[in-house]
């Protein structure tokens, strides 16, 4: 690989807000399993080694030094093989001239494929420190981006259109959107969510992206402490808890057609994107929905789990031969009136000092676009 003497001549770039902003595109030239454990947004990956070639020059580093990995590096990386990879890079290069490149520490991979690119033609610059670093900087602007916001949050039982509320709102942060999950029971999507680093950082881009709007009062729905598996920052969490809420309240009926919209009918247009208008389809889907009315068992009582489940199976049924959604109803009434209900009830009475406003979605919409923080 290229030694540090080598590659000082070519440019570097410092991190900044700007560089997630203004979403750079970058390059990411670490192995997959290194890509795959965290990253950056508008990221692509197309590495210098692969997994197996990594782990080989790493042996070779620990056993036999640096010169020794450098040699055997160019030894796996060479010919008919180096050609292909650097034709990757010329090609993320000219499609994106304004971006940059990194690996983990910003040291001899990313300064090998600058000097291969050069070689070629093309001076790319890449980033101070590499990964490492801009995870860094990001982990600790967090804090900082929290400390100087406002927040109100919007709260309400399950089924009242919070997110609805937010997502018409130019100064928002779609906390779930972030995690790719509802935040409930039933709350996960066909696609998986992004591991916590991933999470961590586009959260983090997204209070930046707020504040060089000059948004400093941010509105988020309420949220517990995970939104699936990704955890939300404590310093974010704690200021989340001390924050005036607007609460959303909606008929159960309303609540009703709602779930059944966003919990039963967007999720199966979901699993159809991914699998067609198939039995695998149909079968994954069935799965999740009721896999999730499972993991609440124990709360509810084994008979009236059961009688839900069979509801729900029945439902499901329905829908394949054609019948539509409207037969959810049937257990998504109950389980609402039986469990979510009165445990909204109680987080109801936990919060309603710090309540400032209540009203149906459209009243709370307009008023938090009148909203001002004193």
């Amino acid at each position: 690989m290229t030694s540090q003497k080598e590659s000082t001549s070519l440019p570097t770039v410092s991190i900044s807000d700007a560089l997630f902003i203004h979403d750079t595109p970058m390059l990411d030239v670490r192995a997959p399993v290194e890509f795959n454990q965290g990253a950056f947004p508008h990221t692509v990956n197309v590495p210098l080694m692969t997994d197996d070639e990594r782990h080989q020059v790493g042996l070779c580093y620990k056993q036999s030094g640096q010169e020794a990995a450098i040699k055997l590096g160019h030894q796996l990386v060479c010919g008919d093989i180096k050609a292909h990879r650097v034709e990757q890079w010329l090609t993320f290069a000219a499609q994106h001239p304004q971006g940059v490149l990194y690996c983990f520490r910003g040291g001899l991979r990313s300064q090998t494929v600058q000097r291969w690119l050069a070689d070629a033609g093309v001076i790319y610059p890449r980033i101070e420190g590499g990964q490492k670093a801009m995870r860094q900087y990001l982990l600790s602007t967090l804090p900082q981006k929290v400390e100087a916001s406002q927040f109100l949050i919007v709260g309400g039982m399950t089924g009242t259109g919070k997110t609805d509320v937010i997502n018409v709102l130019p100064n928002r942060i779609d906390l779930e959107a972030i995690a790719n999950h509802r935040g409930s029971s039933f709350g996960r999507h066909a696609l998986p969510q992004p591991n916590q680093i991933d999470f961590d950082h586009q959260l983090t881009i997204t209070f930046m992206k707020q504040h060089a709007q000059n948004q400093h009062l941010i509105v988020l729905e309420d949220e517990s402490r995970m939104i699936g598996r990704c955890a939300l920052p404590i310093p974010l969490r704690d200021r989340m808890l001390k924050s005036p809420l607007a609460w959303v309240h909606a008929s159960l009926d309303n609540r009703v057609d709602r779930i059944v919209r966003d919990y039963v009918e967007r999720l199966s247009a979901e699993y159809v994107s991914l699998y067609g208008d198939s039995d695998e389809a149909y079968a994954a889907y069935s799965e999740q929905l009721l896999i999730a009315l499972d993991n609440l068992q124990k709360k509810l009582g084994g008979e009236r789990h059961a009688a839900m489940r069979a509801t729900m199976q029945t439902a499901l049924n329905q829908q394949r031969r054609g019948y539509g959604f409207s037969a959810h109803q049937d257990w998504i009434k109950p389980l609402l009136e039986s469990y979510y209900d009165p445990m909204y009830h109680y987080q109801f009475e936990q919060k309603k000092e710090r309540i400032v406003f209540e009203g149906d979605t459209d009243e709370v919409i307009n008023f938090c676009k009148n909203y001002v923080s004193y």
